[in-house]
């Protein structure tokens, strides 16, 4: 069997090693892309069904496909084997290139915007202006999206990914990030719905954040927005953005809240972190566990968590699992390695014998090419004998280099996923 984590045998050091990278990777496929694209959109001699829509191609002169996000090029290639000719046009937009017979593909950068992104977004709106009822728009919009669909409004992309840094390492939470990007776009908060209109908007969701909140998902680019400028306003103050990024005139705008532009659209979860936590939780029961799903919008700074995680008393034979998206305090320099990895190293040196401790990206990058880590005594006790203090690491944010040199990184490669993070403890 081929696995999904390409060190599988490296790190499967012992039975208990090896179960917790059999629980993981139930997560990872229970996620995988275009198997939940080919899940929810079905071909029928004359149409499709998406869900419980059944849309039949005699109603629609025009389709068109744009993917957005890190699960774009997955999405897209499933969509072009689905609906086949009928293809109009289309554009994926992701951070890695696909080869596609009818569908344009695009290149941008995450976390921050750039040229490109604008570059690729302002093809998007070209394909998809002059819109008719008689056109079919089939979006998928996933984890990234916020970055790669990047259409500033009256700033540069620079002065975009200063406010964007600035925001995040601050830790603010997600929804607050998505908020202020929302009102400096003219792109997203439910803008890409109003370019579409008056046609019919079928979008495909796959959720990265806590909670699911479609809004959020890439600063929901189909979704009436209900947040407001003044709510923007107030994060920008709340986190002296202004005076940080040296933009005293920066101006934020209101997004489109006229219910025109959103009675043809429908927006479709279709992936969400509790489909990997709920596969997860499954493997852990075949392999013998208690499984407990504890959360799945878990918020915070991911060392103390780990910290916090590795400090509780345990029962025998459980394994406990939580989803969402922790934060990190960025150092002044800082040096390389994720959240994930951080969770991790925070809880290290707290691990009892029989536990082990996992932190996974579910697109299998943790601001690295590692996809997270997994930690026990044993990986503590090795690396004191290197040398290594894992509250040295933490305090240059250098947690990939601790892991380098201990052991324990999980490698996946891009996983063409994005539903958040992959968190739980496991004990023997």
């Amino acid at each position: 069997m081929e696995h999904i984590i390409k060190n599988y045998s490296e790190i499967a050091t012992n039975s208990l090693h090896t179960d917790a990278l059999e629980i993981l990777e139930a997560g990872y496929g229970a996620i995988l892309t275009k198997n939940a694209i080919h899940n929810v959109v079905v071909r029928n001699p004359d149409g499709i069904r998406i869900k419980d829509e059944y849309i039949s191609f005699v109603d629609f002169t025009r389709v068109f496909v744009i993917a957005i996000g890190k699960c774009a090029v997955d999405a897209g290639l499933a969509l072009e084997e689905i609906l086949a000719e009928n293809i109009t046009d289309g554009i994926v937009l992701d951070i890695k290139a696909g080869k596609f017979n009818r569908l344009r593909s695009f290149i941008g950068t995450h976390p921050y915007p750039s040229s490109q992104n604008v570059s690729a977004v302002k093809e998007i709106i070209t394909t998809i202006s002059n819109l008719n009822e008689k056109d079919l728009v089939i979006t998928v919009i996933s984890g990234g999206g916020s970055s790669l669909l990047s259409l500033p409004h009256e700033i540069s992309t620079n002065d975009l990914t200063n406010i964007t840094r600035a925001i995040m390492d601050k830790s603010a939470p997600i929804h607050e990030l998505n908020i202020v990007r929302k009102h400096l776009s003219d792109i997203q908060g439910g803008s890409l719905a109003k370019f579409s209109y008056p046609a019919k908007v079928v979008s495909l969701i796959f959720s990265d954040v806590p909670g699911n909140d479609i809004s959020t998902i890439a600063s929901g680019p189909t979704v009436r927005d209900t947040s407001t400028k003044e709510e923007a306003e107030k994060i920008l103050e709340k986190y002296d953005i202004r005076n940080a990024c040296n933009l005293p005139e920066l101006e934020t705008i209101e997004t489109p809240k006229d219910e025109k532009y959103f009675d043809n659209v429908t927006n479709l979860l279709v992936v969400t972190n509790d489909s990997a936590l709920s596969a997860m939780a499954k493997k852990a029961e075949d392999l013998g566990y208690k499984a407990k799903i504890e959360s799945d919008k878990v918020e915070g700074i991911a060392r103390e968590f780990g910290m916090e995680l590795s400090k509780r008393e345990l029962s025998s034979k459980t394994c406990t699992l939580f989803g969402g998206e922790t934060t990190v305090h960025v150092a002044e320099h800082p040096g390389t390695g994720g959240r994930n990895q951080e969770f991790v190293l925070g809880g290290l040196e707290y691990l009892k014998d029989g536990v082990v401790l996992v932190g996974a990206s579910s697109d299998g990058k943790d601001y690295s090419d590692a996809g997270g880590a997994i930690g026990d005594k044993e990986l503590f006790e090795r690396a004191k004998e290197l040398g290594l203090n894992p509250q040295d690491f933490l305090a240059n944010n250098n947690s990939f280099e601790f892991f380098k040199q201990a052991g324990g990184h999980i490698h996946t490669g891009s996983t063409g996923a994005n539903v958040a993070d992959l968190y739980f403890i496991l004990k023997s």
